[in-house]
C-alpha cells in the first residue's frame, strides 16, 4: 500500500508540474508557431486583374504571421488595413506583420512577439536580369547574351546580384544583437544551388548543374533555406514558385524556385514549408483565381526554449 501511495504522489507531482508549466506558457503568451511568408504581389496585387482583397486571401489562407512583399506598388498600407496588421512600407518592397514592429532598418524590421521574443526580418527583391536560366536555355530576355557553361552562369549571376547580397549581409552583420534570430524573405530572381544539382540535370529538371552564388553566399553566412530543410529531395519536391502563368513545357519559359524564406538562429526550429498557388498540382494551398505570377511560400517555425 505504501508503494502505491508513493507512486500516486509522484504521479500527482508530475501532473502538477505539467499543469504549472502550461499555465506559465499561457501567461507569457508563448507562441507555439511562427509563420513567415514571401509573396510577390505583381504590380501591387493588380497585375492579373484581381482586387487587392484576393492577395489578402493568399496571406490569410497561409495563416501567415508576417509577410515579406515584393512588387508591393505602394499598396502595402492598404493591404495591411485589410488584414488588420502593421506595415513597414518603402514602396516596391514591404513587410507586413500581425505583431509589433519595434525597429526599422534599410531592408528590414525588428519584431517583438507578445511573449517578448524578438527577431529580425529582412526582405529583398534582387535584379531580374540578366536571368541565367534563360541565358542557358537560349530564351531571349533583357537582351542578355546566351550562355553554355556553369562557370559562365555563375559569373553572370554574381555580377548581376553579388553587390546586392553583399550589401544585405553587411547590413545584417552590423546589427547590435547578433544572437537574435533573423528571417530573410524575397524574390531573388536566381535559383538555388540546392535545386540545380547534377541529379536534377540528369532528370531533365534543368539543363545543367549550376552552383548559384547567392544561395551559396547565404549558406556561408549561416542562413538555411526553409523549403530545402523540410523537403531535401529536389526532384520529389521542386517547390516551383516561378511561374503559375505558363505551362511546364512552354519553350519560352522555365519553371523554377526563386522565392525563398531563409532563416538563421540557434533558437529556431523549422517545422513545415508550403507553396501557395493556383491549383493542387502545383501548390499545397490553393487560391483561385490566383492573383500573382509568383507562387508564394510560407515556412512554419518554433522557438526553442
Amino acid at each position: 500500500m505504501m508503494k502505491r501511495k508513493d507512486g500516486c504522489r509522484v504521479t500527482g507531482m508530475v501532473i502538477g508540474l505539467i499543469v504549472a508549466s502550461l499555465s506559465v506558457l499561457k501567461a507569457k503568451n508563448v507562441e507555439p508557431e511562427l509563420r513567415v511568408m514571401s509573396f510577390n504581389l505583381l504590380r501591387g496585387g493588380a497585375g492579373r486583374g484581381q482586387p487587392l482583397s484576393q492577395s489578402a486571401k493568399v496571406i490569410e489562407l497561409a495563416g501567415a504571421d508576417l509577410v515579406g512583399l515584393q512588387e508591393a506598388g505602394g499598396k502595402a498600407a492598404e493591404l495591411a488595413k485589410i488584414l488588420g496588421w502593421n506595415a513597414s512600407d518603402n514602396g516596391p518592397k514591404a513587410i507586413l506583420t500581425r505583431h509589433e514592429i519595434v525597429g526599422r532598418h534599410l531592408s528590414g524590421v525588428k519584431v517583438r512577439l507578445p511573449s517578448g521574443q524578438e527577431f529580425y526580418v529582412f526582405n529583398i527583391h534582387f535584379k531580374p536580369a540578366p536571368y541565367q536560366p534563360y541565358q542557358l536555355l537560349g530564351i531571349p530576355y533583357g537582351r542578355a547574351p546566351f550562355l553554355k557553361t556553369e562557370a559562365d552562369a555563375v559569373a553572370s549571376a554574381w555580377k548581376t546580384r553579388g553587390p546586392q547580397v553583399e550589401a544585405l549581409l553587411r547590413e545584417i552583420q552590423s546589427l547590435p544583437d547578433q544572437e537574435l534570430p533573423v528571417f530573410l524573405t524575397g524574390d531573388f530572381n536566381e535559383p538555388s544551388h540546392l535545386d540545380w544539382t547534377a541529379r536534377a540535370a540528369e532528370a531533365g529538371h534543368h539543363p545543367i548543374k549550376v552552383a548559384y552564388p547567392v544561395s551559396l553566399a547565404l549558406g556561408k553566412a549561416g542562413f538555411q533555406d526553409s523549403w530545402r530543410q523540410v523537403h531535401p529531395d529536389e526532384l520529389a519536391k521542386p517547390g516551383y514558385t516561378w511561374t503559375p502563368v505558363t505551362k511546364a513545357d512552354d519553350p519560352k519559359d522555365h519553371h523554377d524556385r526563386i522565392d525563398f524564406v531563409y532563416f538563421r538562429g540557434e533558437d529556431l526550429r523549422i517545422r513545415r514549408a508550403q507553396v501557395i498557388g493556383e491549383n493542387k498540382e502545383n501548390a499545397d494551398l490553393v487560391v483561385a483565381p490566383y492573383p500573382s505570377d509568383h507562387r508564394a511560400v510560407v515556412a512554419f517555425f518554433e522557438f526553442a526554449r
